[in-house]
């Protein structure tokens, strides 16, 4: 984990030296002050050197606008560097984000993973800058002092420097509890973020229910969880804190009373012992840095575990030898596909299905919800790995292709309609987004939505909120067709597009898709029979399989479950 933390350091290698070089240069000019008040103590103030005096004041004082200036370099420019490499770090997690199969946010909350991009990686950029300047400050000090100390009294030097040890192992025996009560607290941190993310987005739903004070509990059961995990965090941070403070302390007790008995023996003057004191302090306070230090480390080294976490997630990989599918004509066929969304063992959502879609036909699925109509959409793009069987595409499995490749020739059209907090040219233009103007107005007018977005005062540049909420349904809708008219694939998956929509606004958006599937293999998944009567061929799929398969008039004969489904709808739509 160490080497690949220090590989962020490589982008950043000139400044990073300059900002040791200053923190080593700060290190050394603080040693000056004992060095010139035992001088000053022993020599100038006794013989009443005063002109060396002042100077001495003089140099001392330059040293410190001297150490002002480095200071300030370290301050900022450390600051740069580490929010640089959190900058790098949020990149490569977003990338790797981008190449994660649709299983793995099956099962991770949003919430959590934006709490891992930011709070996380801040904690990451303080450790990285404040990590090795600490560490190279406090350690030159330490050693500068204890070599200073050794040249006034080396045995009161090693009588003192016996506390040393019991300082190590109480920080070595803390440690560890603070690491996992902090890695326990970054984990409640993230579940807040999780918590608040989601009632955020549903915020509608809960007013419309009229549900905020259930929000408001989960809310605070989170928040009290989240005190908690801080209370055991800080319980173990207070036990560190308290433990190694009251070592440091014992230093200066050691100091009092070995420095006086020396004293009065005549083994030190008391110029020596007073720049003894004053170099011990130099000690102690690097030694307080390295304590507090300690925090800010476990902060840092918890929240750079979070962040491999996602990074070493497997991504998506295509297969050994496969190949850019160009331009498919856009023939389909299952042959005994058999997948399952959970463990190993669980029942399959689809289990042994078979069927083909010609080149430009239309074909349908229909049936119970759960049954597998939006896995076998899932699959045909290849967002799944399957377990059993293969998935044809144009006469050649779809592992033979890149996913990237197979994925622009293909066109989905959903009911759930996401759409960014963009303008409106922005979210058509993501179907090609090297489009011209032309053809971007060429998509919304075959998606009958041009009249009405030239109604706004912005027109294709009206911002349209978060996920459209400042859209309509069929304003979406139609929206999500025209950025598909726009990308212009040859298969097309139409998963319960209208399914959503009131009669009205269904027709008209009906008529959109089907000029849309002109041309094209479609896939279909409808939940009203009436939208796919002149399907090509239709498929019921129930309990993972397909029980019935045929033209409408063929399934209606055989007065099966289409023709059950069909009769319950024509009865409803009678009443």
């Amino acid at each position: 984990m160490l080497k690949r933390f220090l590989a962020y350091y490589k982008s950043h290698r000139l400044i990073f030296t300059l900002d040791m070089l200053a923190a080593l240069f700060i290190a050394l000019i603080g040693m000056f002050y004992p060095i010139i008040t035992r001088e000053m103590l022993n020599d100038l103030i006794p013989n009443r050197k005063y002109q060396l005096i002042v100077i001495a004041g003089v140099v001392l004082l330059a040293l410190y606008v001297i150490r002002m200036l480095l200071n300030y370099f370290v301050q900022y420019y450390g600051h740069v560097m580490g929010v640089r490499m959190q900058a790098q770090m949020r990149s490569d997690m977003f990338v790797h984000l981008e190449k994660l199969p649709y299983s793995y946010f099956d099962k991770q909350e949003t919430g959590k993973l934006m709490s891992r991009m930011t709070s996380d990686l801040f904690d990451i950029s303080e450790l990285a800058h404040h990590g090795p300047e600490n560490l190279i400050i406090s350690t030159i000090t330490i050693v500068a002092s204890f070599i200073y100390l050794c040249s006034i009294n080396v045995i009161l030097t090693l009588i003192i420097f016996v506390c040393v040890p019991f300082l190590l192992i109480i920080s070595v025996a803390l440690r560890s509890k603070m690491h996992e009560a902090f890695k326990k607290s970054r984990a409640s941190v993230a579940q807040i973020n999780a918590s608040l993310e989601s009632s955020i987005s549903g915020i509608r739903v809960t007013k419309a229910f009229t549900n905020a004070d259930k929000e408001c509990e989960k809310f605070e059961e989170g928040n009290r969880e989240f005190v908690e995990a801080r209370r055991e965090a800080y319980d173990a941070m207070g036990k560190f804190h308290s433990g190694t403070t009251f070592i440091t302390d014992v230093f200066n007790v050691v100091v009092l009373i070995a420095g006086g008995f020396f004293l009065y023996n005549g083994h030190i003057g008391f110029g020596d012992y007073s720049a003894f004191i004053v170099s011990v302090n130099l000690f102690l306070t690097p030694v307080k840095t390295l304590i507090g230090f300690m925090e800010q480390y476990q902060n840092g080294v918890t929240g750079f575990e979070r962040f491999l976490e996602v990074v070493d997630a497997t991504p998506e990989t295509d297969c050994e030898g496969a190949r850019d599918a160009g331009v498919l004509k856009g023939e389909i066929e299952f042959k005994g596909v058999t997948y399952s969304y959970g463990e190993e063992g669980e029942k399959n959502v689809l289990d042994n299905v078979s069927f083909k879609i010609e080149q430009g036909k239309k074909f349908a699925l229909v049936g119970p919800s759960g049954g597998g109509k939006t896995t076998i959409c899932h699959l045909i793009p290849h967002f799944y790995d399957i377990e059993q069987g293969e998935i044809v595409v144009d006469g050649h499995s779809i592992k033979e292709y890149t996913r990237e490749s197979l994925r622009r020739n293909i066109g989905i059209v959903q009911q759930d309609i996401y759409l960014f907090n963009a303008s409106i040219r922005d979210n058509i233009l993501y179907g090609k987004l090297d489009a011209t103007e032309e053809e971007i107005v060429a998509a919304a007018k075959r998606a009958n939505i041009h009249d009405y977005i030239m109604t706004l005062e912005e027109g294709y540049d009206t911002k349209i909120g978060e996920r459209g909420v400042r859209l309509s349904g069929g304003q979406k809708q139609r929206l999500s067709i025209a950025r598909v008219f726009l990308k212009n694939p040859p298969i097309l998956i139409l998963d319960e597009a209208t399914s959503a929509l009131d009669n009205t606004t269904e027709i008209l958006i009906q008529q959109a898709l089907d000029e849309l599937c002109v041309g094209r293999t479609t896939l279909v998944v409808a939940h009203r029979l009436s939208t796919i009567k002149n399907a090509d061929e239709i498929a019921v799929v129930s309990g993972g399989k397909i029980v019935e398969q045929g033209t409408h008039e063929q399934l209606l004969c055989e007065n099966g479950e289409y023709a059950d489904l069909y009769r319950l709808q024509f009865r409803e739509n009678l009443t």
